[in-house]
């Protein structure tokens, strides 16, 4: 059975830009014959269909954006939406938010409702369960049809598109050298699954701090548990088996339970143990003690990537260019760390 081809395909195979492509399917005279004849036969052979929600993506804009968040109670995903309505809004375009709640189902049923014409273009944040099983064909699909694509925080390299993430590597990194220069040599880490890219990117900062500072990784002081799923269990079981003098957790969620088990046990916060966690939301401003935390500039990084995304919808651009943008994480010092 023949594959199923696009102009993307038929572009890259004859080495000709997906403009050259489309205005010679269409017989256009800007065109020269021996182009057109070569395009027209290699689509007739891999029996080419144009797409029509891309052709009326292209004809026609709808001004509206479709952003696709795993969760809309974290304070961070909360504040991205902002900063993407906040941008998109002034440019004139409306948006469309939807929720995946962490599932790969409702990340593909969510864009496939939208891609009929209703949207021209995505921003959106991967779901842990697409992450898990590494199964990136409906964003492939959506990228092949002409639709522009922003993948922001949780991302990935197989696919060809617009990003913006925090350097979540070097704010872990931050965070731990905070802690050694206060003195702490018993460093926790509380994470997520390696398949979280955010989760193995905040470990490997984690990893490097310390070796960089000269202390041994202990791998047995580094708890790992389910994506916002708190297990006041395991933290306790944890804090029973291993003597902390500090914690950094890849959240402000894991954070808050274990500073709150930490306390539970008559622990001392900074004085016994000290906390760091990511994303500075309102839980880490209003915690008692008040959280140290890694900022993530939610309203940034959506102001970004909604500037990417219109910028990519309203180019006139034949050549396909992508960039990815680089927050860089700021700490911010409160009462749960020594200062």
């Amino acid at each position: 059975m023949k594959k199923v081809i696009t102009l993307k395909h038929i572009a890259r195979e004859l080495e000709v830009s997906i403009s050259t492509v489309s205005k010679a399917l269409k017989n256009s005279e800007e065109i020269s014959r021996e182009t057109k004849e070569r395009i027209q036969a290699y689509a007739k052979l891999y029996n080419y269909r144009p797409n029509n929600i891309a052709v009326s993506l292209k004809n026609k804009r709808t001004k509206n954006i479709g952003v696709i968040v795993p969760d809309i109670v974290h304070h961070f995903f909360t504040t991205v939406v902002r900063g993407i309505e906040t941008y998109a809004n002034s440019k004139g375009y409306n948006v469309i938010v939807c929720l995946s709640d962490e599932s790969f189902d409702k990340e593909v049923i969510n864009m496939e409702m939208l891609a009929n014409g209703s949207i021209d273009g995505f921003i959106m944040s991967l779901a842990m369960e697409t992450q898990l099983k590494n199964d990136y064909n409906h964003l492939k699909e959506i990228t092949e049809q002409g639709i522009p694509l922003v993948l922001f925080d949780r991302v990935t390299d197989q696919i060809e598109c617009d990003k913006v993430v925090i350097n979540d590597r070097e704010g872990a990194y931050m965070a731990v050298k905070k802690l050694v220069e206060n003195g702490r040599k018993k460093i926790a880490l509380i994470t997520t699954d390696n398949y979280l890219s955010i989760g193995k990117e905040r470990t490997d900062g984690y990893r490097n701090a310390l070796r960089d500072c000269g202390i041994t990784v202990n791998e047995n002081l580094i708890l790992s548990l389910p994506q916002m799923r708190m297990d006041e269990g395991a933290i306790s079981d944890f804090y029973d088996r291993e003597e902390v003098d500090a914690v950094l957790c890849v959240h402000e969620i894991f954070a808050m339970y274990s500073m709150r088990v930490a306390l539970k046990k008559g622990l001392k916060v900074p004085e016994d143990v000290e906390f760091i966690g990511f994303t500075d939301g309102i839980l880490s401003k209003y915690a008692y003690p008040s959280l140290t935390a890694i900022a993530q500039h939610g309203e940034k990084m959506g102001e970004i990537a909604s500037e990417m995304l219109i910028e990519k919808i309203e180019s006139e651009k034949e050549e396909e260019t992508y960039r990815t943008e680089v927050i860089q994480s700021t700490l911010v010092e409160r009462e749960s760390t020594l200062n």
